[in-house]
């Protein structure tokens, strides 16, 4: 059991740690990036008009959770801000509790004004529930997003799982800038 416990605390710590050397190229993030997003308009058509109203948008194409009574998460993406590239980051978790399994997910965050947005790039290690409050928006009958509803200045979409762990939450995760 001990040994469990040890190589547990050994996963969390190589997950939470910072890890600018394992960032891809700015290319392949961008590339990812961008199929992600044309695959969560394609998924929910309702959501190009939401990003026209964004200040900007995080978008992890690849967030890898897994876990075993311990669980991290660990995914890099690209801020996009005015079509273009404002900069690379890591979202990084840890967890503890009754959990197993591998999944892969798509993660998006929207930044609705100016300021989220603001608050957001003068951050150094941003973490979610602390720095800012992510609202995860549940998607309704076939994809529907009501654009006009939507008042949160932070939405987040976590889409396109894969694996056999189920989580809808980013509550805990730190999003740090990285160079690619």
């Amino acid at each position: 059991m001990r040994l469990l416990q040890a190589l547990g605390i050994i996963l969390v710590t190589a997950l939470a740690a910072p890890q600018p050397a394992l960032a891809g190229n700015a290319d392949e993030i961008n590339a990812s990036a961008n199929e992600a997003l044309h695959k969560f308009v394609e998924m929910n058509p309702s959501a190009h008009e939401l990003g026209r109203k964004a200040a900007g948008a995080l978008v992890f194409p690849s967030v890898v959770k897994a876990g075993f009574g311990f669980g991290g998460a660990y995914g890099e993406g690209v801020l996009i801000v005015h079509g273009n590239a404002a900069g690379y980051y890591n979202i990084v978790s840890a967890s503890f509790g009754f959990q197993i399994g591998v999944q892969a997910q798509s993660v998006i965050i929207l930044f609705m004004t100016e300021e989220a947005l603001a608050q957001f790039e003068q951050s150094y290690g941003w973490k979610v529930g602390v720095d800012g409050s992510v609202v995860v928006v549940n998607l309704g009958a076939a994809g529907a997003i009501d654009t006009d509803t939507l008042t949160s200045p932070i939405l987040g979409f976590i889409f396109d799982q894969q694996g056999l762990m189920y989580s809808l939450s980013l509550e805990g995760s730190k999003i740090s800038r990285i160079t690619p």
